[in-house]
């Protein structure tokens, strides 16, 4: 019996990480109710969630549910590998404290037309908190039950116990050297117990946060002792993409250079702007932007939160010769959509007119966006900046590596070891 209790467990546990949707294990918002979930390093939007293991670090977390009504959320912690499949540990491996905590604060809307509730927490809570390093996933669910999920965001917790060292470089090959952006890396582990480099180390490196473009399973040109170097000529390379493009939605009735008009209804806001040219043979041309991301704030009242309101904007790109593409999709991407290639992101083509148009439901802030073309035909749907936006080995880019241990027989990959670079400062 003890025996058929066991199997049964580990049988269970296979089939609930074979069961792991899309939706758990990437930045995805499930009920339709829920706007602008954000996770971030306490007091910076900007920054991407990252604690360092047993520290004081501190996230937070926000978002709005249009319903307006006051629910019971609650939020958890799911463990995941490098490749973000669910760590096959029990939850009492890697929470200590509580496993589900329950968010406490929210305030009503004011001084908005549009009404929601919005909710926020400071995580992690001191009687809910990681403890171990890896990927994590928090799942935000209603009323105690993790299958009413609302949305998901990803987050790490690092352990740094190896050291980095990253070099931008521009691509060997002459057909990348110009529009491509290439990295060389180091990795020392000399502070761990490593005994097979090649099977227990895994990097995986981000431009500009993004997962949908990561590049991971890279083996090591050279390995001796405890350094791996990774310096081939095709590895680790991306497209250089530009600088992205900007939406100051701060101030609804105060129509910034980026917006063409704005209709003002009882109840209601929309905000038409300015048509997006095609900027792929357009020169490289340097300025200040957010590599993506966005940022909630407004003029117009005191608290960026509860304060804001919502409008839907309406986005124009005109391709070349007001000509549609006939074998590829256009969506919008950024921090702005969770770079999702979806319906909701997809532009349509107005033949009429000669562009593509879309829209997104926004709250009052900044943002960053751009462009991207998907082959019809292309079953991995990976974006492309060619026909839209141009790609530069110039573009001032943030890159992250991630160094991952796993130890003989262990059931999680440990964050180990995480490293930035700035190709401005990189030069």
């Amino acid at each position: 019996m003890k025996t058929f209790f066991i199997k049964y467990s580990v049988l269970l546990l296979f089939c609930s990480a074979y069961f792991f949707s899309e939706a758990q294990v990437s930045d995805s918002v499930i009920m339709t109710n829920i706007q602008t979930p954000q996770l971030y390093v306490a007091r910076n939007q900007l920054a991407y969630p990252i604690i360092n293991l047993n520290s004081k670090d501190l996230l937070e977390l926000h978002f709005d549910d249009l319903d307006a009504d006051v629910k019971s959320y609650s939020y958890t912690y799911q463990l995941c590998n490098e490749d973000w499949t669910p760590a096959i540990i029990s939850e009492f491996d890697f929470i200590k404290g509580f496993t589900q905590m329950r968010i406490s604060t929210y305030n009503l809307s004011s001084l908005a037309l549009t009404k929601y509730t919005h909710y926020s927490a400071v995580v992690p809570d001191q009687n809910c908190y990681p403890t171990r390093s890896g990927n994590y996933i928090l799942k935000v669910f209603l009323n105690g039950d993790t299958s009413q999920l609302a949305f998901t965001r990803r987050f790490l917790v690092v352990e740094n116990l190896a050291n980095i060292a990253v070099q931008f470089l521009q691509p060997f090959d002459p057909q990348l050297s110009h529009t491509h952006q290439k990295l060389q890396i180091n990795v020392n582990t000399r502070t761990m117990n490593v005994t097979n480099a090649l099977q227990q180390i895994k990097i995986c490196v981000l431009q500009n946060n993004r997962w949908d473009i990561a590049i991971d399973n890279i083996q090591p040109t050279f390995f001796s002792g405890n350094n791996l170097q990774y310096t081939r000529d095709d590895d680790f390379i991306f497209p250089g993409g530009k600088e992205w493009r900007w939406l100051d939605l701060q101030r609804f009735h105060y129509q910034s250079d980026r917006v063409q008009r704005g209709i003002y209804n009882k109840n209601s806001t929309e905000i038409f702007i300015r048509p997006d040219a095609s900027r792929s043979n357009v020169p490289y041309n340097i300025y200040t932007d957010y590599n993506g991301a966005y940022y909630i704030q407004t003029t117009e009242s005191i608290n960026p939160y509860w304060q804001t309101d919502y409008a839907t904007a309406h986005f124009t790109f005109s391709p070349q010769g007001n000509t549609g593409y006939p074998d590829k999709d256009i969506y919008i991407i950024g921090k702005i959509t969770d770079y999702k290639l979806n319906d909701s992101t997809k532009m349509k083509f107005n033949a009429e007119r000669g562009v593509y148009e879309g829209t997104l439901f926004l709250k009052q802030g900044f943002y960053n966006y751009e462009y991207v073309t998907v082959d019809k035909t292309d079953p991995r749907k990976i974006p492309s900046f060619e026909f839209t936006e141009g790609n530069h080995l110039e573009t001032e880019n943030d890159y992250m590596v991630l160094v991952y241990f796993r130890e003989l027989g262990g059931r999680a990959d440990q964050l180990v070891g995480l490293a930035k670079l700035n190709t401005l400062a990189g030069r």
